[in-house]
């Protein structure tokens, strides 16, 4: 059934004047407010494909809504405002060279909506997906201790000069988050234009292309008191394993049951008849079962 949905989520339907389906609406998403993916936003999921970020928000909603003590008490996944709010401020400027103003949470009333205040004031860990560039990597907070770490899939150091103001303005940012959420920020008057990440040794990505994948992967898996001396010891996953957690999280997002649509992605799915397996069919970390499928 993953195989069957991940097909149907990727399939462009063109009609008899060339017009495809990219812009149906495939997937809502209930929880705070109403977050629409269309068939563009899954069709990323494609082989050796760029991620959007709408899907790296999805799945950040998902996990928080997810019924077990890491997402409910400890861990609150932030969906990536960053990617707007670098669009304003693409090199780290505080100051916005297109607004001429600082960053301001009420500036971006479309994400409102889906910030968890109380998650995000409370719970002890906040991970924090961030895109720039294409290039996904994901921030560490330690709301408690107000210390930051970064998780990058390919560096294992701020690359330029650039990234590390974007880095400070990133800091800047979340703690202006958490602040309009009720808690106490990550530093006060100007050290808060000052915050400072460390970089985890981390095994990551083979591709130019995989980064959100290790990134949305990594919001579930990492364990903040694994993380000792900067380096975080684990087995990197075989190519052919990365490739399949596309197929994965196209069938975790259409049969979620927060997905208002989600009925009818396993119709749909369910009417698809594979003709011969595909390769990612015959991957071993392929498992088919009912649980493909959440029941209430």
């Amino acid at each position: 059934m993953k195989q069957k949905c991940y097909i149907w989520g990727m399939r462009l339907k063109e009609d008899a004047d060339g017009n495809t389906d990219e812009y149906e609406e495939i997937c809502t998403l209930i929880g705070q407010g109403e977050y629409i993916l269309i068939r563009m936003h899954l069709a990323s999921l494609q082989a050796k494909s760029d991620i959007e970020s709408q899907i790296v928000s999805t799945i950040c909603l998902i996990l928080n809504q997810k019924n077990e003590k890491r997402f409910q008490e400890q861990i609150y996944c932030l969906p990536p405002i960053l990617c707007m709010a670098l669009s304003d401020h693409p090199r780290g400027e505080f100051i916005s060279p297109k607004m001429k103003k600082e960053f301001r949470v009420e500036a971006y009333p479309s994400f409102i909506p889906f910030i968890d205040r109380k998650k995000l004031s409370s719970h002890p860990y906040i991970f924090a997906p961030v895109c720039h560039s294409g290039h996904w990597w994901l921030w560490l907070i330690n709301r408690t201790k107000r210390k930051c770490q970064i998780l990058d899939p390919l560096h294992k150091k701020a690359p330029s000069d650039e990234r590390k103001d974007i880095n400070k303005f990133t800091g800047y940012v979340f703690s202006r988050l958490i602040t309009y959420a009720g808690g106490e920020p990550l530093a006060k008057g100007e050290n808060e234009k000052k915050i400072k990440a460390s970089y985890v040794k981390i095994s990551g990505q083979k591709t130019s292309y995989d980064c959100a994948i290790y990134v949305m992967k990594w919001l579930e898996l990492i364990e903040m008191e694994n993380i000792k001396k900067g380096k975080y010891e684990w087995d990197n996953w075989p190519q052919e394993e990365v490739d399949h957690y596309r197929v994965e999280y196209a069938s975790r997002i259409l049969f979620s049951e927060m997905n208002k649509q989600r009925d009818r992605a396993i119709k749909k799915s369910s009417a698809i008849r594979l003709s011969k397996p595909s390769s990612v069919l015959l991957s071993p970390f392929c498992q088919i079962n009912s649980a493909d499928i959440e029941t209430g």
